[in-house]
């Protein structure tokens, strides 16, 4: 299989992303990908919330989470020795990874998901879906088994 520029992981801070940054790591260590791209996307705040809030304490906001959920991600890969590139996106999940895999040119995108099906995957929605949805490239899936 012929290597890719780069795989981008969709982080959350969850040990569900965890394990796709795991995943990841070992992408780029077997020579699969050259380039780890690790992605926060933060809901937007705009709305209600601009009209009592600035941009820039929105945006420091937005900074200040991205970062926290980005932290553990981060970590694996430092232990790993991998060097990672960091981003902090806003607004609907799969538009901005999708926007992301274009700009860092991303051949793979890797989350983690909890695994609802069915009724449960419906009412609780599903950024994986989301993601799939909108990708234009392969996505894998990153499933904890017990």
């Amino acid at each position: 299989m012929a290597k890719m520029k780069a795989v981008l992981v969709a982080v959350d801070g969850s040990a569900y992303s965890d394990l796709a940054t795991e995943h990841a790591l070992e992408l780029v260590a077997s020579g699969f990908a050259a380039e780890l791209h690790l992605l926060n996307v933060q809901p937007n705040l705009g709305g209600a919330v601009a009209a009592f809030v600035s941009r820039d304490q929105i945006d420091a906001h937005h900074r200040e989470e991205g970062q926290k959920a980005l932290a553990s991600a981060v970590e694996i890969a430092r232990k790993a020795s991998v060097p990672a590139k960091v981003h902090i996106g806003v607004g609907r999940q799969g538009e901005i990874v999708a926007d992301f895999v274009k700009k860092v040119g991303a051949g793979l995108v890797v989350l983690g998901t909890r695994g609802h099906t069915g009724l449960a995957g419906v009412l609780l929605g599903s950024v994986a879906q989301d993601v799939i949805a909108h990708s234009k490239v392969p996505v894998t899936l990153v499933k904890k088994y017990p």
